[in-house]
């Protein structure tokens, strides 16, 4: 990926603005906050982490998916296929939410 691309993504998604509309298995349409693309397995495939917005009844679930896009830069989202992977991608996040708290710790000392 380039590193143009990177910034794009990196600027776009710190903010927790982005949204998304997810549509579940039973029809419903549910307004989800993007909390990151990250990379994770052996071959660095990206992956998305989606939130439903405050007030939502799923709200506080994290619904992770593959992450693609489109030769027109759309994003393309497929489901985790495996268990394998789920648990790989599920890791992955853990260890990102753990560094994101060191980083709030270390962030509250310095003031």
């Amino acid at each position: 990926m380039s590193e143009e691309r990177e910034n794009k993504k990196e600027g776009l998604f710190e903010g927790g603005d982005t949204t998304v509309t997810l549509t579940l298995d039973d029809g419903r349409e549910l307004e989800c906050v993007v909390l990151t693309i990250f990379p994770a397995g052996p071959e660095d495939q990206e992956y998305i982490a989606l939130m439903p917005e405050s007030g939502e009844e799923e709200e506080g679930e994290v619904y992770l998916y593959r992450y693609n896009e489109t030769e027109d830069g759309d994003p393309d989202l497929s489901n985790i296929e495996t268990d394998e992977e789920y648990e790989i991608v599920s890791d992955a996040f853990d260890e990102i939410l753990d560094e994101q708290e060191f980083d709030e710790l270390f962030d509250g000392d310095a003031e």
